[in-house]
């Protein structure tokens, strides 16, 4: 069964539309292509210019998935790429998303989840994006939610602003726009520096360890999403979990909510979502700073 699915000019051919993808929700390709049209126009212009890595489920989320970096040479022409150089040599051929039809056709060639870069295909070393996953050892999100408030407000006290979201899975992202000034060793290196910061604050619930073993029950304030390769999931990106939910960006008032749920918009909701408030992140790029003074402020 072939269904096409509009986006913008094109109509894309999904294949075997009725196949299901989230088997115990009823969720099919189609579903999953047709998520990605709805929520195209808002999640293009935080993906545009990006290098993809696109986590794909042939068999759906039930069976094993993989991620895939270099575009296939079956991907039509239109598709946008941009040769990534590996630093241990070889060139990555990533797909680019700056159109909405893009993502519904990675839909339909299995792609559940597109994970994006923190910088830009035209500037492949200079990140504008910083990412802070904080990522919970038990299920209090309470605590996440806590952390992610303490975090901001160091932030906006050393002159950044930060944004928010939900993964979709058990954490939260906060993500500040940078502008495009300092190279990923430059970022990555205040990103550690913050994230120590503020685990001093908080010791007994937060950490920067790396190793799972020496966390214990505390929330890992994991800096690593900023570095070269390196990616985080997309806003409106679906996750391969049950009841298809979306990672979300949030309004920080937000996070007062007790209720507040990592995984609380789905496809079947995210939409109505949109409807009623619109994209909490519509003008992030608006808000980008550079890291020096922020830096220096931090220093003291």
């Amino acid at each position: 069964m072939t269904v096409e699915v509009t986006a913008g000019r094109r109509r894309i051919p999904i294949s075997s539309a009725d196949r299901a993808v989230f088997p115990d929700d009823g969720l099919t390709k189609l579903d999953l292509a047709r998520h990605y049209a709805d929520v195209g126009p808002v999640m293009v212009p935080h993906v545009r210019g990006r290098p993809l890595a696109l986590q794909s489920f042939p068999k759906g989320i039930a069976h094993d998935g993989f991620f895939l970096k270099d575009a296939p040479r079956h991907f039509p022409g239109w598709i946008a790429r941009v040769d990534v150089p590996r630093r241990d040599g070889g060139v990555v051929h990533h797909v680019v998303a700056d159109e909405v039809a893009t993502l519904v056709y990675l839909a339909g060639q299995n792609v559940v989840t597109p994970h994006v870069w923190t910088s830009r295909a035209d500037r492949l070393e200079r990140p504008d994006r910083l990412v802070f996953d904080l990522d919970p050892t038990t299920q209090d999100f309470d605590e996440v939610r806590a952390a992610a408030r303490r975090l901001g407000v160091l932030l906006r006290g050393i002159g950044l602003v930060p944004f928010v979201m939900t993964t979709g899975s058990r954490g939260l992202h906060v993500v500040v726009p940078l502008r495009r000034t300092a190279d990923f060793d430059v970022v990555h290196g205040f990103a550690r520096d913050v994230a120590t910061a503020l685990v001093a604050e908080e010791p007994d619930t937060l950490t920067v360890a790396f190793r799972r073993e020496e966390r214990g029950e505390r929330i890992y304030v994991d800096v690593n999403r900023t570095a070269y390769g390196q990616h985080a999931v997309a806003p409106y990106a679906v996750r391969p979990l049950p009841t298809a939910p979306v990672a979300t960006p949030l309004r920080w008032e937000e996070l007062d909510d007790d209720t507040l749920d990592p995984r609380g918009w789905t496809v079947r909701t995210i939409g109505e979502r949109l409807a009623a408030g619109g994209d909490p992140w519509e003008d992030i790029s608006r808000h980008s700073r550079e890291i020096g003074p922020a830096a220096r402020s931090l220093a003291g």
